[in-house]
């Protein structure tokens, strides 16, 4: 069985595989200051409530974003399931040519996700990734990582609106019923999810111009909101980031 890690700013998403069958996912915290213990014993207790024998975890493939964390997953790994992990590099023989200047500059995220959103739907192809920033990766009919757009998610844009502001309180982020707010509470619902909808799919329409017509993948924590009002959305793959792990791991070791 594989267990696949993808580290990011605000989450930590696992999955564990069996084959090519995600047989259990989960969605934390990433807290930079957990200790290799700590993630042992969660690791650990997720595996015992889901009925997965931790000894039968052969493999381990990370993509990280948080750089402070990557030692401490990498002595976890070691410590507990007596394994060396694989860490995503941009600059290793992902299997998809990387057109981005520098290569390394890439989160291994947004890699991970496009090799998953081309072995799926082939291309070209756009990744919009819901999570901390919102990423937006173009992927030719080559199979070519070209390169994307990075803006502020919409929950910095939330906590931004509160942080700076006297007198506004921080809210839910949700789709309004209407776009004309009542309360102080549902016009900032309203401009921070339809403004939102606005940026994506403007970013949308002219990444479309330059690549062709193209599939758009939604993906991350967001992106089923998201797509509530965004129709050039036309998938949303939650789990896709752990698809892309496992076809990374499999590239260079068999995954039992």
């Amino acid at each position: 069985m594989l267990l696949v890690i993808d580290i990011g700013n605000t989450n930590t998403v696992l999955g564990v595989f069996e084959g090519e069958s995600l047989v259990a996912h989960w969605r934390l915290t990433t807290q930079r200051d957990r200790t290799v213990d700590e993630y042992g014993v969660q690791c650990r207790t997720l595996f015992s409530l889901a009925g997965i024998d931790i000894a039968k975890i052969t493999g381990i493939a990370i993509a990280s974003v948080v750089p402070p964390l990557n030692g401490t997953l990498r002595d976890m790994a070691m410590q507990y399931l007596h394994i060396d992990p694989l860490f995503i590099d941009p600059m290793m023989d992902l299997g998809m040519p990387i057109l981005y200047n520098p290569p390394h500059d890439v989160g291994a995220d947004r890699i991970v996700n496009a090799i998953a959103a081309f072995e799926k739907f082939g291309g070209p192809t756009i990744v919009a990734d819901f999570g901390t920033a919102t990423t937006f990766d173009a992927i030719s009919k080559a199979g070519e990582y070209l390169g994307g757009v990075i803006a502020p998610g919409i929950m910095i844009s939330a906590e931004a609106l509160f942080l700076r502001t006297a007198k506004l309180p921080r809210v839910e982020i949700k789709a309004p019923g209407r776009v004309i707010g009542a309360t102080t509470v549902e016009s900032m619902q309203s401009g921070l999810y339809f403004g939102y909808l606005g940026l994506v799919e403007g970013i949308l329409a002219r990444m479309k111009a330059e690549l062709g017509e193209a599939t758009v993948v939604g993906t991350g924590g967001l992106a089923p909101l998201i797509r509530q009002g965004c129709p050039q959305i036309q998938f949303v793959e939650e789990t896709l980031i752990l698809d892309g792990l496992r076809l990374v791991f499999a590239r260079f070791h068999t995954i039992t």
